[in-house]
């Protein structure tokens, strides 16, 4: 399995494994974990600014939300100016909007520097209102831009064949292919003399007086510094409470009437759709995403996608469907990605909260995380500060995402399934059961082979729910994934679902 999921992406085919670096050395400078556009961004600007780094993917590069993003590279964001004005003030949301400025700009170099090619190209975004609730919508998301510098224009037209009432054009976006785009990086990285480990396993770490002991499960390194670019670091600290995990859902089409919009293409729905077009083997596609919720709050998530094909279908000429898969993203509770340096650690960072727009501010992360290595400073250290004060306006958002985990504590006792029987479980099918005063986790397979683990996530022991679409036990909590062998998928959690043999029970 080449991503956190059994449905295959879009850029899946390019996803292949580095030579592996069993003997590693055991000192470096900077420890990144974490094989996505973040970690490899960062480590790859920290080893060509002369630092001594190693780059750890506990699967392969591009195994998680990186492999499965939808690839919009957008200088507006899911949080609106309007928004980011309101909550933090107007300097506060014109220096995030410099950000996305800079972010592109740092994928532009590094293309133009390493002469990737990822299939970069500079796009005009469209923006619509379907009714007249989005309509008031789009006028304070203009009127945000303008006073941030954004340019948005209204337009008359759009380039796709969904009714709208009012609609604006957002020019110098672009999009690409992430995976080709991030393994060139790698590469370039290690011909910087950086180092990778693929299917290495990050345990834990430990801060001893100038270093960083770093476990891994091939082995111990020391560094200087450590980033997590794993969306959450492992254990449990206050990022559980300010971020909430969420899924999104993605489908590739071919159209009958080739009618395949040049431009990138957003509604106001909520949760919102988007859209956009991309070639893979000589065969255009037209992506769409949508159909978001919060990480195991979803009782069928085979019916997200049913969904997401139907709105499709309702407007577009679609002929096949190609492809389709879920990823996860991380919504933090003011609206601000958290990037830069963990509270109560000495040089220990991480990246998360990135919303919708992981391109962005997995790319800025770089910057900003290389900066404070390199210097101690960066323009953005204040606004994206993992210490930062939540505004009061934010307050209500934090108890509703913390009350929402303290639920699912309580829910869980709840969710366990009475089953009588494993017999009740039909074939291709996942269920939390009760037996004895215990849960279990069990999943039959085609042809009746059955596996039993414990429900109960190691991270936080909030108890597992069954991910028909991605044939994954999530945890809703905090979003860490399993396979049905309860192999880690995803975490924050480090440790496995618990294995139980049948004659166990």
């Amino acid at each position: 399995m080449n991503r956190d999921g059994v449905r295959k992406s879009i850029w899946q085919e390019e996803i292949k494994p580095f030579p592996a670096a069993i003997n590693f050395e055991t000192e470096y400078d900077v420890a990144i974990i974490g094989g996505g556009i973040t970690g490899v961004s960062t480590a790859y600007q920290l080893q060509k600014s002369g630092k001594k780094c190693i780059l750890i993917e506990a699967a392969n590069i591009g195994f998680g939300t990186t492999g499965g993003t939808t690839a919009h590279i957008n200088n507006f964001l899911d949080t609106t100016y309007s928004e980011a004005t309101s909550k933090f003030g107007l300097e506060d949301a014109v220096l995030l909007y410099q950000s996305t400025v800079d972010a592109i700009g740092v994928i532009e170099k590094n293309i133009s520097d390493n002469q990737i090619d990822c299939d970069f190209e500079k796009k005009t975004a469209q923006l619509f209102a379907l009714d007249d609730k989005q309509s008031k919508q789009l006028d304070d998301i203009l009127e945000g831009a303008e006073k941030v510098g954004c340019q948005m224009n209204l337009i008359n037209n759009i380039s796709f064949p969904i009714p709208f009432v009012r609609a604006v054009e957002i020019p110098g976006q672009a999009q690409f292919h992430p995976i080709k785009y991030i393994d060139a990086l790698c590469r370039s990285f290690l011909n910087f003399g950086g180092t990778i480990v693929d299917n290495c396993f990050c345990k834990n770490h430990s801060e001893e007086e100038e270093w960083i002991v770093v476990k891994t499960s091939k082995g111990t390194i020391r560094a200087r510094n450590l980033i997590y670019a794993t969306h959450i670091p492992p254990g449990v600290n206050m990022l559980h409470f300010t971020n909430a995990p969420y899924r999104s859902y993605a489908m590739a089409f071919t159209l009958k009437n080739q009618n395949y919009p040049k431009e990138l293409g957003y509604d106001l729905m909520d949760p919102y759709h988007y859209y956009r077009v991309h070639e893979i083997n000589g065969e255009k596609l037209l992506i769409a995403g949508g159909e978001d919720h919060k990480t195991g709050h979803s009782e069928d998530t085979g019916v997200c996608f049913t969904n997401l094909e139907n709105y499709v279908r309702q407007y577009f000429d679609v002929d096949v469907v190609k492809y389709s898969w879920s990823s996860q993203y991380y919504e933090p509770v003011d609206g601000f990605p958290y990037i830069g340096k963990m509270p109560g650690t000495s040089n220990v960072y991480t990246a998360t909260g990135f919303r919708g727009n992981g391109m962005i501010f997995g790319t800025i992360s770089s910057k900003i995380i290389s900066e404070l290595i390199l210097t101690g400073n960066s323009p953005y250290k204040k606004l994206f500060s993992l210490s930062r004060v939540t505004p009061i306006a934010c307050f209500t958002e934090f108890v509703r995402e913390t009350a929402t985990v303290v639920t699912d504590f309580i829910k869980d006792k709840l969710f366990v399934e009475k089953v009588s029987s494993l017999a009740e479980i039909n074939e291709g099918e996942g269920k939390v059961v009760a037996y004895e005063g215990e849960s279990y986790a069990i999943y039959k397979e085609k042809g009746g082979r059955v596996h039993v683990l414990k429900s109960t996530c190691p991270h936080a022991k909030c108890e597992v729910r069954w991910n028909s679409a991605e044939i994954s036990w999530d945890c809703p909590c905090h979003g860490s994934r399993f396979s049905v062998n309860g192999e880690v998928l995803t975490a924050p959690s480090v440790t496995d679902l618990a294995r139980i043999r049948e004659k166990d029970l």
